[in-house]
């Protein structure tokens, strides 16, 4: 089974994910637990997780001169990416927020190319365009959009968030020339976790554990150990042979999939205009990942 084909497979499962967590997270958050409280959680534990896997099986240091670049990312990849969307999505409406969230392949590809982390080729950018319009499809398709002065703000949270997600994507590319997914993964939670307990601490508090029904408790454990645990560490395992554009195009795929898990629900139809958005953005998907001359990265330095 060749790496590609790998990083390929990872991302699939990591978008399945979100995708899937759409329908869950709306359960969960806010009727039982705060946005900020969930992501403590998510947060807490999947450091926890990620802590223990890496003791075991790892055990690698990092240099101090990779430290700074470490915990940019997770300012970028964990704190600012979580709590501004969830507290972006809590003013602004779901609709709203995806999007906006169909910018984030388009300002990786710009930041990897202003970085020359790769090039920005027309078939690149042909891949972007003809998977945004399958996505704005299926998000648009049979919604009202208007954007007004209640939302605005919510809208911004979620472009500076789009805007950090895009930014981790590059920055944290290099380091996989010197480490192993986890020992990156493990370092950018907990200077994530920095930031995101000071933040969440009330609400975290606020929660009462005991009128959680077992419904619920199982949602949340899929929204902690899925969503955030596997979903992170199979989109930082695919950045080891795929590039930032690739990761970020597979962005697109989260709408199709969550249509695909609400109609498999019942709470969705299938019908023409949903099977064309689909197929064009498996279509930029593809586009996107054709790359002749891509360099292939080192094995990570013992």
């Amino acid at each position: 089974m060749s790496k590609n084909f790998l990083a390929h497979l990872y991302l699939f499962f990591a978008n399945l994910i979100y995708g899937v967590s759409f329908t869950i997270a709306k359960d969960v958050v806010p009727h039982f637990i705060g946005p900020f409280g969930a992501i403590v959680i998510r947060v807490t534990v999947s450091l926890i997780l990620f802590v223990l896997v890496h003791a075991l099986f790892i055990k690698e240091k990092i240099r101090r001169e990779d430290v700074l670049l470490l915990f940019a990312c997770g300012v970028f990849g964990v704190a600012i990416n979580q709590l501004f969307f969830f507290k972006g999505i809590s003013i602004t409406t779901p609709i709203h927020g995806a999007l906006i969230m169909t910018i984030t392949p388009i300002l990786v590809l710009l930041l990897s190319g202003i970085l020359k982390d790769e090039k920005i080729t027309p078939l690149k950018v042909s891949g972007i365009l003809i998977g945004i319009m399958g996505a704005l499809v299926i998000v648009i398709f049979g919604k009202e959009i208007s954007f007004n002065a209640s939302t605005m703000s919510g809208d911004l949270f979620v472009m500076l968030n789009a805007t950090s997600y895009a930014v981790y994507l590059v920055i944290v590319k290099p380091l996989m020339k010197k480490y192993h997914p986890l020992t990156i993964i493990k370092w950018v939670f907990l200077f994530g976790w920095i930031f995101v307990v000071p933040a969440g601490w009330n609400e975290f508090q606020a929660i009462d554990w005991k009128s959680l029904p077992p419904a619920i408790w199982f949602e949340l454990s899929f929204i902690v150990i899925a969503t955030t645990f596997f979903a992170y560490l199979f989109n930082i395992l695919a950045l080891q042979t795929a590039n930032p554009s690739v990761v970020g195009i597979y962005i697109y795929v989260q709408p199709a999939l969550a249509t695909i898990f609400a109609m498999i629900l019942g709470r969705d139809d299938l019908n023409a205009i949903k099977i064309l958005a689909t197929a064009l953005i498996f279509a930029g998907v593809y586009l996107v990942s054709l790359n002749r001359n891509q360099t292939k990265i080192s094995a990570p330095e013992e």
